[in-house]
This record gives C-alpha cells, structure tokens and sequence, in this order.
C-alpha cells in the first residue's frame, strides 16, 4: 500500500498535467504503423515495469512467454506503483524514458490517455473488446476480478457473508482494505460497495457512507493489508479481489492455515485491470505494441485465467476456456451477485478526493 503522503503529491500532480501531454521524448516514432517483429527480441531484453508485477495475475508468466514467442528473454524488473503514480512517473521522465507498461485499474484508462502519457496505438486485438474496454490508443482492459471478502477463518469463525455483515460488532477492528485514497484496488472496492448498496457508477455516495459508517464503527483496520497480516490474523477480513484472495488461499494452506473467499450476497462488481504502455519509451516502442496485443491472445487470456482471474474475453463471451484454466475459479454460482458495470465511466481522481473528505474526515 503506497503512503498517504504520497498518494496526494501523485493526485495533485495528475491534475497539474495537461490534457494534451507533451511531445517530447516521443521522436519521430510512428505509433499508428505495426510493429516490427523483428525488433521485439533485442528491445525487450531489458524491461522496467511499473505496477506491473510477475505475481500480479501472472504477469511474470505473460511476458516470459511473449519474450519466447520472439526468441528473447526479457529481464523483467518492476517497480511497484499505483495507477496514479505510473501516470504521474510516465509524465515526469518523458524527456529520459524508462517505464514501459503498467497494469492499471481500468477506470485509470481515460485518466492515462487524458494525461496524454498513452501512445495513438491500439492493436488489432482489441477489436474483441467492447468500446468502453480500450481506449483511443495506449490502453485494453485484460482480465476482471470481483471484489471480495478474505477471511482467516481460524481466526474468525463467523465469517461474514454481506457487506451488511461487515458492520457486525464481533467484527471490530478486524477488517482492512488498500486505501483509496492512493490504490486502485481500493477504489475498486469502493465501486462494489456503492453498486451494491444501490448506487451506480455515477453515484458512489452510499459508498462513503457505508465505509464512514464502517470506520466510525471501529470495525474498519489502520492494519495494512497483506498476505502477511492476514496470515497472522492482525487483519483476518480483507476486501480484496476474488483472484488475490485465491492465491493467498493456496499459499498459506501450505501453512497451515486456512482462509475462505467469499463473494457479498448483497452485491459485487467485475471490476476490470488493463494494460497501458508508455508513449514517450519508442526506443521500445515495437515491443510494447506486440505486448499489447498479446495480453489479448486466447494464449495470454489462458494464462490469467489460470492464476484465478477472468479474462476480459471470458466475460464477453468471446473466448472459451479448458476446464482445466479454471481450476482456481470459486464454483460458477458465487459469482451470481456479480454485475457488469462500464467501471470507465467512474473518476478515480474524485474517489481520492471523496475519500478524504467523506470518510477519513
């Protein structure tokens, strides 16, 4: 979880970038033009990430057998950052390009481009997505999670089923989430929350609410949220996504101990992660546009699915997956409290502001 301190200086700095970005760093790269395959080896043979993780989703998997498909190996280094951050840092080093692709929740997508850091590229593949999935250029959605409840259930016996049950007195000072005001996870979780206490994207308010209840209630943790926390019950109820709850599960039953998923009752949403790349990196620039249709592949798709997320594909019905991709899936019907939402049509950069001022006041 990135500091508080820092989650304003990256959201100020957002709103100080121009709409239209700058041209510098860019050269004369033509990002409208296909990539050169035969470029893809040598420049992916160094590759720095931001937010972008090879445990996250199995990105690592992803982009050692993108390298492979092109006979390279990449030497893939990430640096952890949330979605405003990556923005912000694809801005600040545009005259001396380093990043080159980041995961980013989705909602960040028409931010990234607005900021102008997003190349006028899209690949062919992103003809299978739906509009509000995949920008004008330099962004797709990749896969989905549904906001969830992790429990240690050695530690909690009665685990809670609903949003609603998160209010319970036995719960308190047990429950924590990435703060929204500098994680995009987070935020996503305050979207879940307000959809399923009867708001919409474009009305989060029973979100505030819901959570500044949860606060003033002291149910809601200082804890920071990890695996390490949950593991030692310090904080035993996360909200968190459905795919990070089920490698967590796998890996601390290795542990010995135990820990449930648990879908709301009352309410979820699938909540889209995409991939964007950086406008102003062109010496790498071939690269990136291959990568960016890989992630889209029915083979790149597979391998998400695999980790325990859903393929942005799965859910438009575009792509059918092995029973065997789904092995790390909860069972079908847990996700019928699960909606659909256009998550691009929400503005991250307000969460952080209403999150301050809502429930942290």
């Amino acid at each position: 979880m990135k500091n508080r301190t820092w989650a304003v200086i990256a959201a100020s700095s957002l709103f100080a970038l121009t709409a239209c970005g700058s041209s510098a760093g860019a050269g004369e790269y033509d990002w409208s033009a296909a990539p050169d395959t035969a470029k893809i080896a040598a420049q992916g043979k160094e590759l720095p990430t931001y937010g972008l993780a090879p445990d996250w989703a199995n990105y690592g998997e992803v982009v050692k057998t993108f390298c492979a498909k092109h006979q390279g190996t990449c030497a893939h280094k990430d640096t952890d950052m949330s979605s405003s951050e990556e923005i912000v840092k694809f801005d600040a080093e545009k005259d001396n390009p380093i990043g080159t692709a980041s995961d980013i929740g989705l909602m960040w997508g028409p931010v990234a481009e607005a900021k102008g850091v997003v190349p006028a590229y899209l690949p062919p593949s992103a003809g299978k997505l739906k509009d509000w999935q995949k920008g004008k250029g330099g962004w797709v959605a990749t896969f989905v999670g549904a906001p969830a409840f992790v429990v240690n259930t050695d530690k909690v016996t009665n685990p809670p089923k609903s949003w609603q049950d998160l209010l319970k007195p036995e719960y308190k000072g047990q429950i924590a989430i990435k703060n929204p005001a500098s994680s995009g996870t987070g935020q996503a979780m305050v979207v879940a929350a307000a959809v399923a206490g009867g708001g919409s994207v474009d009305d989060l308010t029973p979100a505030y609410a819901y959570f500044k209840k949860l606060k003033d209630a002291g149910n809601l943790s200082d804890v920071k949220m990890s695996e390490e926390t949950l593991e030692k019950g310090e904080a035993p109820i996360q909200i968190n996504y459905d795919f990070n709850g089920l490698a967590q599960k796998s890996a601390l039953k290795a542990k010995n101990v135990n820990v449930d998923v648990i879908i709301p009752s009352d309410g979820s949403v699938w909540s889209p992660s995409g991939m964007m790349i950086n406008k102003y990196n062109t010496a790498k620039g071939d690269f990136l546009k291959g990568l960016l249709d890989y992630v889209l592949s029915d083979e790149a798709q597979t391998l998400f699915a695999k980790f325990g997320a859903r393929p942005i594909r799965a859910l438009n019905g575009d792509l059918q997956l092995p029973a065997e991709a789904k092995a790390n899936w909860l069972p079908e019907e847990s996700y019928a409290p699960v909606k659909e939402i256009e998550i691009t049509k929400v503005n991250p950069e307000q969460i952080v502001a209403d999150w301050e001022a809502k429930v942290l006041a």
